[in-house]
Parts: structure tokens; C-alpha cells; sequence
């Protein structure tokens, strides 16, 4: 059964497991607002529990905009959510303010004892685009050139090389003259947590906007999911990647976790109009599994996480859905 709710859309997803079962993320948006175009900027986070990936016990509504006034009193918009030493869970989400339209994001931090109950870490702000590495993004929002300021989408893991945590987010390059160019994935570093430091891109160019990033290992390999528009494909893209633009999730490749990363040759799971959107590797007994929300586009928007399916490698590391294996 699909991760979906009667009386709200759900789509960008994300998941922690406690070492007895699956949590979900997810956002949600209520289907009385009629037009699922409405949905980012009237949304809530919610939550459910599976020991499967397919039946799911819905916990209810577990962040929501900050009162006014305050820099995410507007969106609370996908995260990540990681366990610290201290088995404190950690959940690390995108906001927007209503002072600027919510077109600004910035990544909050909030935690919880009971993976459920989240309490913002002072404001909640944990990450802008500041300090000496800042000049390598668009740090206002390019007006008429881009349609928002970028920062979000945050996905925070253990650094595999040190004591640390890594946090890659969606984000925009300065200074690159085509819109579609202009991509990045961004990067901060913390000894704990709590404190970050933003640090340059590990990747640029290539698409508009590489949303929704997911670092996972596979092998000696390591892999960089994401999603994106086929509206979104740069020139240089659209001639060099053997396939026609689509919408939908695709992935970079890289020997080291911090690059650098290129893109895979291809289009991994891509359709007109898009069928899944935002999707999410995950680990299981059988082996790697990959789900999204349906999408279908605004006249048949799906507004639910589709059930997992089978992610497989081949021998030249390449990753691949199996024709039958596409889910619904």
C-alpha cells in the first residue's frame, strides 16, 4: 500500500530507521485547497512508521511553520533525519519567512527523544549563506534570472573519512550566465551537529537545479540521487546526455564523498509527464530499494509515496530500475 493519506497530498519524502523500523517524513498539504499547485506554501510535516516500507501506522503532523514573525514561519520543506552519539535524533529541514515571500531558504535544526516530537534548536537556524565560502553561490536571489534563492533540501550523513557530518543541500552556482547552468549541489561540514560551515559546491552545472540530493555507498562507489525538471536540462546537457529531457530522478558518481562527482550517462528514471518525483535509496534485507511520490503533473497529480522497488547495479556500477519493476 502506498504511503498516501485521504485528505492531504503527500509528496517529497524521507526516511530514519530506529533498528526496529522505518520512519517516514514526508510533506503534506491539505487536498481542500483544491489546486495541488497550492501546496508548497500551505504545508506541514508528517509522519508515519513501517516495518516494511508498505504498511504504515500515520503518527500525525510533526513540524510546522514557526509563528510570525520568524525566518521560517512560511515553509518547513524537505529534510534529513540522523541520530547523534548521544542518541538524540537530529531533523534537518528547509524554511522560508513570510519577510520575504518565502522565496529565501535557508536549513533548520530541530530534535526529538521519540523521532516524533521535534523542538526547534534555538530559532531553528542552523545554516545561511554566509561566511568566505558564500561567493561561491548565489547568495540573494537573482531575480528575472532565477526563480528563487536556493538553499534546501538538506541531507546530512556520518563523514566517512573523520569524526564529522557532511551536509549536501540544493543549491545555485554564482556568476554562470545560463539559468539551466547554474545547478550545485552545496556542502557544509560540523564537528557535532550543531555548529556548520558552509563550504564551496561539490558539484555545478548540468541542470537548473539538482533537488532532493541523497549521498549513498554502494560498493567502492559512491552515488548522489537527485531530481529534476526536464525544463530544467542545460544546453550543454540536453546534447551530451543520449536521451530526451524528462522529469524525474537521476544521479552523479564519484570514488570519494566529497567528489569530485559527475554525471551518470542517461536518465535513471525519468518520464512526460514525470511519474516520480523526489525519490529516496534505501537499504533494506532484499537489497536497495527506491521510492517517490507519484506526480503525473498538475491535471493528474498523484499526491502519495509510491510503493518501493528494486534498485539494481550493473557490472560498470551503473544503476537501474528493471522494466517491470517501475512501481505504481
Amino acid at each position: 500500500m502506498p504511503l498516501a493519506l485521504d485528505d492531504k497530498w503527500i509528496w517529497d519524502s524521507w526516511y530514519a530507521n530506529d533498528g526496529q523500523r522505518w520512519h517516514g517524513y514526508f510533506l503534506q498539504a491539505d487536498k481542500s485547497l483544491g489546486d495541488p499547485d497550492l501546496r508548497h506554501f500551505n504545508v506541514t510535516q508528517g509522519h508515519a512508521v513501517s516495518d516494511d516500507l508498505v504498511n504504515w501506522e500515520h503518527k500525525g503532523t510533526c513540524l510546522a511553520p514557526a509563528p510570525a514573525p520568524a525566518w521560517d514561519d512560511t515553509t518547513t520543506w524537505t529534510g534529513s533525519v540522523i541520530q547523534g552519539p548521544d542518541g538524540i535524533w537530529h531533523l534537518f529541514y528547509t524554511g522560508g519567512g513570510s519577510a520575504e515571500k518565502g522565496l529565501y531558504q535557508r536549513i533548520g535544526h530541530a530534535t526529538s527523544t521519540d523521532m516524533h516530537s521535534w523542538r526547534r534548536v534555538g530559532s531553528g537556524l542552523c545554516l545561511d549563506m554566509e561566511g568566505p565560502n558564500a561567493a561561491h553561490y548565489e547568495t540573494e536571489h537573482a531575480v528575472g534570472h532565477w526563480h528563487d534563492r536556493a538553499m534546501r533540501d538538506p541531507f546530512v550523513m556520518k563523514d566517512p573519512d573523520g569524526d564529522g557530518y557532511l551536509m549536501y543541500f540544493t543549491a545555485r552556482a554564482s556568476g554562470i550566465e545560463e539559468a539551466n547552468a547554474g545547478g550545485a549541489i552545496g556542502f557544509a561540514t560540523s564537528s557535532d551537529l550543531y555548529e556548520w560551515t558552509l563550504q564551496p559546491p561539490v558539484f555545478v552545472g548540468d541542470y537548473g537545479q539538482l533537488e532532493v540530493p541523497q549521498i549513498f555507498k554502494v560498493g567502492s562507489r559512491y552515488y548522489c540521487l537527485f531530481c529534476t525538471a526536464e525544463e530544467h536540462w542545460s544546453e550543454d546537457r540536453k546534447a551530451r546526455a543520449g536521451t530526451p529531457p524528462v522529469t524525474g530522478n537521476h544521479y552523479l558518481m564519484a570514488d570519494n564523498v566529497r567528489g569530485p562527482w559527475t554525471v551518470a550517462p542517461g536518465f535513471l528514471d525519468g518520464d512526460l509527464p514525470c511519474y516520480r518525483y523526489a525519490a529516496r535509496v534505501l537499504e533494506t534485507e532484499a537489497g536497495l530499494v527506491i521510492m517517490g511520490f507519484a506526480d503525473g503533473g498538475k491535471a493528474a497529480f498523484g499526491g502519495y509515496v509510491m510503493d518501493p522497488v528494486p534498485l539494481e547495479v550493473d557490472d560498470d556500477g551503473l544503476l537501474f530500475i528493471a522494466p517491470g519493476d517501475r512501481g505504481k
